[in-house]
């Protein structure tokens, strides 16, 4: 009986993208959740996790600060130019994003946030609060006063991304003065709304929410936790393909350590790194692992050229979920950048059955919305050479074949 534990973690054996579970090997389409850009295992950043282990596992973040600005001045060069202060502080995308938004409060003296509808930014009570899933909130009482949500533009739901105008958008002038009272800190948005079903945003809705924050002081968060550290191609998104969002605040977590050891970051503006330590802190924040993860996680990806690979392979993925779509019938609005795409099926239904056959074959894939969506999630990790895709591709199609006719 003192071992049922370690019984129970000896079924579980993770060797770079792929999980064996009771011997039986899956390759894994989704990234673990979405924070294992370098797979299960990783030796370079494991053998610095054992020795950091036998140096000691936890500091006080008093005596980790020094590390932190050692960690920003390696992410500096991928960072949009003028975030140039960083808070290492957090152990999940969740208490990052809430970071931001205290940021963002103290520095206006305003409170309300602007989001999308279908987005993710956390899953404490506030970070529930301002996501636009309300089903997650139903049962629970939080109130974040001068808060609105906002639709995303029908075409970009339609998957036309390029055709979007002034027209299509909400008009955010008229709404904060008459739906908020000129209460807003902040607006988040998500480079892509990865829980809301793997939806990518338009150049022309970027620019159209840039604007808007500079007329009316309100500060633009870029929410990253999902598309951090390669995920689209890009060190961050808002350094690639996001960039005309030219985002006041960032925050990143989910894949920034490589192998999921849990952290979460802000980077900022220097006037709004306003915060003292006591306002925003968490015990295990900045610990020596996830820092030592992280700064071993950012050589990887130099080193071994990741996101040039993330680049080079992304037509192949795009191409073979295309010629999916164009096969079968239950395959629709493939969409995504990088190694980051998703597809939509005929119902929601569909997706949890299509899951659950993947699973059975040897493939991990994930839904959206938390079986609330019609949508499919391929996310690899980002060490995936063309043949590891080959094998998602043909798995997926196996899979598809057994539910959805050939048209």
């Amino acid at each position: 009986m003192d071992h049922d534990l370690d019984y129970i973690l000896r079924r579980f054996r993770g060797d770079g993208s792929y999980l064996y579970i009771d011997g039986k090997k899956f390759i894994d389409a989704a990234s673990g959740t979405f924070n294992l850009p370098l797979g299960y295992t990783n030796e370079a950043i494991g053998t610095r996790l054992k020795a950091q282990i036998d140096r000691g596992c936890h500091l006080s973040s008093t005596y980790t600060l020094e590390m932190s600005k050692v960690i920003l001045q390696r992410l500096r060069k991928y960072l949009p130019e003028y975030l140039s202060r960083i808070w290492l502080r957090d152990v999940s995308g969740s208490s990052a994003v809430e970071c931001a938004i205290r940021m963002a409060q103290k520095c206006t003296g305003r409170s309300g946030v602007i989001s999308l509808y279908l987005a993710h930014h956390g899953q404490s009570l506030a970070t529930a609060q301002i996501s636009g899933n309300a089903f997650r909130i139903r049962d629970f009482k939080v109130d974040v006063p001068g808060s609105v949500k906002i639709p995303i533009p029908p075409s970009v739901l339609a998957g036309d991304t390029s055709s979007c105008s002034a027209r299509d958008f909400t008009d955010l002038d008229q709404l904060l003065e008459m739906g908020t009272s000129n209460n807003v800190a902040c607006m988040i948005v998500e480079p892509i709304l990865g829980n809301g079903g793997n939806i990518v945003l338009s150049q022309a809705f970027y620019e159209h929410i840039r604007a808007f924050c500079r007329r009316h002081d309100v500060i633009l968060i870029a929410d990253e936790v999902q598309t951090c550290f390669g995920r689209t191609g890009s060190f961050f998104a808002s350094s690639g393909y996001a960039r005309a969002l030219d985002p006041d605040i960032l925050v990143f977590a989910k894949g920034a350590t490589g192998i999921g050891i849990p952290i979460g970051g802000v980077c900022m503006r220097p006037e709004l790194d306003v915060l003292a330590f006591y306002e925003h802190s968490s015990t295990c924040g900045a610990n020596p692992l996830s820092l030592i993860a992280m700064d071993e996680t950012i050589s990887v990806i130099e080193d071994q050229k990741i996101l040039e690979n993330v680049r080079e392979n992304e037509p192949f993925i795009r191409n073979a979920l295309l010629d999916l779509q164009s096969r079968y019938h239950c395959v629709s609005d493939v969409r995504g950048l990088g190694y980051m795409y998703g597809f939509d099926t005929p119902s929601i239904e569909f997706a949890a059955e299509l899951i659950k056959i993947a699973d059975r074959n040897g493939l991990i894939i994930r839904g959206a919305r938390y079986g609330r969506s019609t949508a499919i999630k391929i996310r690899p990790p980002l060490i995936c050479k063309k043949e590891e895709l080959e094998e998602i591709i043909d798995k997926l199609e196996k899979s598809l074949h057994e539910i959805c006719c050939v048209q």
